[in-house]
């Protein structure tokens, strides 16, 4: 895509223009946008136009003005039409604020006019002699269900491997997420199954939602009028920028201290600093991996202290002792805070010591967290963590040990309170149950790479990019999908039943039939045999919710590129042509579980599935809610208005664990140093740990920046901080290409030098399209599959010289200097 260097001026939006309600799909902050669209041979005038607004005064940083990346052309009912999508003053999620990455919508639609994202899948596309052949949906569709079909019919169900979304957002919502969950769940019952990130189907926070607590319980106003910010293994000015500007800076300048806890100083700290003043803001630098020691030191301070909660205790947790035994869907013990302090207790030296952090600085958190004010009114405390701590060491004792002390101090249910993951994707989950799946899930990488499945779905995930062992994973998948591609060579010009027949047969060899589901042509999709195309959020109408459970509708304002179609239609399209196939195998009861799939749009999809379990919403209502939409659950209408729900728990009442009495429990979180198979070892054999992070320029659409100079001209290769004086050691300048080693496998990036950055530690941008860092993580996950992307250690190696690209590239220091 190219960066628009030369433009000058802007098209301007008329008065009448269509305006369109518009959540940002890019991260879970969920930042509310105008999207206004027009004929392509009409515009508005200065003091004539959409914005109501004189457009021939300058207006303010904080106003309403349109820049080239918020512009394009698009389809729209088959016509070109100009587009504007800028963000919404009115919307108390961003209040006008746009990010990076959702002040460039507009640019990033594909548009045939422009040039933009002609990288997207226009039409089905089969391995067809030798390449990818276009093709129609009907013929598509038809090869997938026939080959799914007989497998399923004759070797069982679980021999079909899915992945699949599990959010929001872009690729998900509640219309796509219900789709895919009844094919899969209610259709069939397919146990082998991932997520999009990590190797099986299960929670990223297991723990919390065991202890009754939801994991997305406040409200993001409640930053604004809390004590203490308290945020665990997150960079929130980098990946959730809006919420970190718009609700915690008011925070900090309202007083609220300010604690992060990272091995890595980032931006977000520098940026704390500078609103709240070093004296406010605490960085407990940990050593990687400790957090549930440091955690645990904290609680035991805490109640040593006499800072708890009690009357919140007494009235909202269990007080029997044990409530639930340690086992192997359980892999703590949770009951009292009694029963939990038997093995969190932990001394503030023994925490300095595991944890590499001051005793003071300790002791300064646990007081910041929960010593009363002098007028004995109780500290508000909201905690906020994310991948630092769900994808690193003992995920579910350290989530366990980190509630723990919002439930001890009693944060959570308060205005002002609360413990809550910062998020990734926005949340549109809504499937049927997924029980038959299992606790532990199974690890379906380890199932891929052990030669099991002989069909495999994938729904908006490349694992390429995005899984941990990736490079065995790489291997094998190309190497079990190139069968079959052999095979459907081989019966080039043969029937529909003798091809079926040419990819059965080298299924049942070892090889694996892959279907992909994308809106590109990603890596993994390079080992498919039949590639789908979907389409994305306001190609067609999508509902989902933030990090505040704030569910709205954004809305269709252009047409799907080319043929692409919405995922709930493609999974309707596919449970149609299963029904067909298995009627011709002669399996007419089997057939049956595939009926009632004759959606014609993607509403039909959210009012068979959301609207059936949540009668009172619909599209009409969310419509007329607009951009602050509806804090779920919703309570009911009243007055033409969706009645929701601020925050979680404000009854004392904690229902997240299914348990009649709705009591919170307490973990009792052991430390026990790295847990995950081989993670002690790589720690003593290499001399680098490896961090995994994000940037904020692409987080969550790098995969459509890959044409785009604006991004590229920034990192033209993925970045790897270091500190200068490693640098220095191993020959290594600026923007060089280095590679990081391990047992595992090797990956490359760029070198970037970083002057906060520790020795010993690099910080390695994930996902990246050009260098994968789950291509050095072991195979090594929790009891509960969930993956250790995070406690990675490698050794760094100089490949070349910092080529032209890269000699290009600003390596001043990412933090402002006044």
């Amino acid at each position: 895509m190219a960066y628009k260097r030369q433009i000058d001026r802007l098209p301007i939006p008329p008065a009448d223009a269509q305006v369109h309600n518009v959540t940002c799909h890019y991260c879970i902050v969920g930042c509310g946008y105008k999207a206004y669209t027009w004929p392509r041979n009409k515009q508005g005038t200065m003091d004539n136009n959409a914005f109501g607004i004189d457009l021939g005064e300058q207006q303010p940083a904080d106003g309403t003005w349109l820049a080239p990346s918020m512009y394009n052309m698009v389809r729209q009912n088959g016509q070109d039409v100009h587009l504007a999508v800028v963000p919404d003053h009115e919307c108390v999620v961003n209040s006008g604020l746009a990010s990076i990455r959702g002040a460039r919508m507009a640019e990033n639609r594909p548009s045939r006019v422009t040039g933009t994202q002609q990288q997207r899948l226009s039409d089905p596309l089969v391995w067809r002699n030798g390449v990818w052949q276009p093709t129609t949906w009907n013929d598509a569709l038809d090869l997938v269900a026939r080959v799914t079909a007989r497998i399923v019919n004759e070797y069982g169900e679980d021999e079909l491997v899915v992945s699949m979304f599990d959010h929001g957002g872009s690729a998900g919502g509640y219309e796509n997420t219900w789709a895919t969950g009844k094919l899969y769940f209610d259709s069939m019952k397919v146990k082998n199954c991932r997520i999009h990130n990590r190797p099986a189907y299960n929670s990223e926070v297991h723990s919390s939602r065991d202890m009754g607590v939801g994991e997305l319980n406040y409200s993001y106003s409640d930053y604004e009028v809390t004590d203490t910010i308290f945020m665990i293994g997150a960079n929130s000015l980098e990946t959730q920028t809006n919420l970190f500007l718009n609700h915690m800076v008011p925070g900090l300048r309202n007083g609220a201290k300010f604690i992060m806890v990272d091995p890595r100083r980032t931006v977000t700290v520098h940026a704390a600093e500078e609103v709240a003043g070093k004296d406010n803001v605490l960085h407990l630098a940990i050593k990687p991996g400790t957090d549930m020691a440091l955690f645990n030191a904290l609680l035991t301070h805490i109640v040593d202290n006499g800072w708890t909660d009690n009357d919140f205790i007494a009235a909202s947790t269990f007080q029997g002792g044990e409530a639930v035994t340690e086992g192997s869907s359980q892999p703590a013990g949770l009951g009292s805070l009694d029963y939990a302090m038997q093995t969190c207790r932990t001394s503030i030296e023994e925490a300095a010591g595991v944890c590499g952090v001051d005793a003071a600085d300790i002791v300064k958190a646990a007081e910041w967290i929960a010593q009363p004010h002098d007028d004995g009114a109780r500290r508000k405390c909201v905690t906020a963590y994310e991948k630092g701590i769900i994808w690193g060491n003992d995920n579910y004792r350290t989530i366990g040990a980190l509630v723990n002390i919002s439930l001890a101090t009693g944060n959570i249910g308060r205005e002002g309170g609360g413990c809550c993951r910062l998020g990734g994707h926005q949340e549109g989950y809504y499937r049927p149950s997924d029980a038959h799946v299992g606790r532990p899930a199974e690890y379906v990488d380890q199932l891929l790479i052990k030669g099991g499945g002989k069909v495999y779905h994938i729904w908006a995930c490349d694992h390429y990019k995005t899984t941990l062992n990736a490079s065995q994973f790489k291997r094998v998948l190309k190497k079990r999908s190139d069968m079959v591609k052999e095979a459907m060579d081989a019966a080039a010009g043969g029937t529909r039943e003798e091809l079926v027949d040419a990819i059965v047969g080298a299924v049942n060899a070892g090889g694996i039939f892959v279907v992909d589901v994308d809106i590109i042509h990603s890596q993994i999709g390079q080992n498919a045999h039949v590639l789908l195309p979907a389409c994305e959020s306001n190609e067609m109408n999508l509902t989902s919710m933030n990090g505040e459970r704030r569910m709205r509708l954004s809305e269709r304002y252009m047409d799907p590129f080319g043929n692409s179609k919405p995922d709930c239609l493609i999974a309707a399209g596919v449970a149609q042509h299963m029904e067909t196939a298995l009627r011709d195998l002669g399996n007419d009861a089997y057939a049956d579980q595939f009926k009632g799939y004759d959606w014609e749009t993607e509403e039909d999809a959210f009012m068979d599935g959301y609207n059936a379990g949540n009668p009172e919403v619909t599209y009409d209502r969310l419509r007329a809610m607009g951009n602050n939409g509806v804090q779920e659950p919703v309570a009911g209408y009243e007055s033409g208005q969706l009645v929701g729900t601020p925050r979680l728990y404000a009854d004392g009442q904690f229902d997240r664990h299914g348990r009649d009495d709705r009591k919170a429990l307490f973990c009792a979180a052991q430390w026990r140093g790295y847990a995950a198979a081989g993670k002690a070892r790589e720690a003593e054999n290499h001399d680098f740990f490896v961090n995994n992070v994000r940037a904020n320029i692409f987080w969550q659409n790098q995969f459509l920046d890959q044409d785009s100079d604006f991004v590229q001209d920034r990192f033209p290769y993925p970045f790897i901080e270091m500190n200068a004086d490693d640098m220095a050691d191993l020959g290594i300048a600026a923007g060089d290409l280095i590679e990081i080693t391990n047992e595992n496998g090797a990956t490359q990036g760029m070198a970037y030098p970083t002057d906060t950055a520790k020795r010993g530690q690099v910080a390695m941008v994930f996902g990246s399209p050009a260098g994968s860092q789950g291509n050095v993580v072991n195979p090594g996950v929790s009891e509960l599959i969930l993956p250790e992307y995070k406690l990675t250690f490698g050794n760094v190696r100089k490949l070349a010289d910092a080529p032209p690209q890269a000699r290009a590239v600003s390596f001043k220091s990412k933090e402002y200097k006044a």
